[in-house]
């Protein structure tokens, strides 16, 4: 997803510039397809020197989960900043997702997801802070569409915050497979006209 500013302390510039590259990485290769070697060629620098900032690769991808999780939250806030509106609101979360395909990118978290059985029980755990942070959010969006009227569906919030995010998540990785972004968008665009009682 785009950069956003940063809610953590600034990290060494090294460290930060190693967590782009293997953030880039790991959103168009996944987390198993690359190692320290390619990150230390793209940037020039040696093996021990990623070594010092991130031991292992393992706590090099528990970091970039928990700076991805940071980076989004930010994103969520500046949203609920800027409209009140629960439809507006859902289309703009969208629109991060479209963003990031957009660049030839996956959402970071869900290409780890694609890797979950062979991640780190640190990296599993910091997936699911990541997922349950989004169904949080959706739900408490849901949730304010309903008592406005804007939307209207059976089941309970959480169990339809959990179908939009997977809807999402999924119709990132189809369109990815074709090469196509409409694929996503016209799936994005279903999931949340399914939302909306104005339609």
């Amino acid at each position: 997803m785009p950069r956003v500013a940063a809610i953590a302390p600034a990290e060494p510039d090294t460290a930060q510039r190693i967590l782009d590259v293997a953030s880039r990485l790991v959103q168009t290769r996944g987390f198993n397809g690359f190692s320290y070697a390619h990150i230390a060629a793209e940037l020039g620098v040696t093996k021990a020197s990623l070594h010092y900032h991130y031991p292992s690769k393992a706590e090099l991808g528990r970091r970039l989960i928990e700076r991805y999780e940071l980076e989004f939250a930010a994103a969520l806030e500046r949203i609920e900043a800027d409209t009140d509106d629960a439809f507006e609101r859902l289309q703009r979360y969208v629109r991060i997702y479209a963003g990031v395909l957009g660049n030839e990118q996956m959402c970071l978290c869900g290409m780890l997801a694609a890797e979950y059985a062979t991640l780190p029980a640190p990296m599993q755990q910091g997936l699911k802070s990541f997922f349950d942070a989004n169904e949080r959010w959706l739900a408490g969006v849901l949730k304010d569409g309903v008592r406005a009227g804007v939307f209207h569906f059976k089941e309970p919030v959480k169990e339809r915050a959990q179908l939009l995010l997977g809807a999402l998540e999924g119709a990132m990785l189809v369109a990815r497979s074709y090469g196509n972004t409409r694929r996503f968008q016209s799936a994005a665009a279903a999931a949340l006209a399914d939302l909306d009682s104005r339609a």
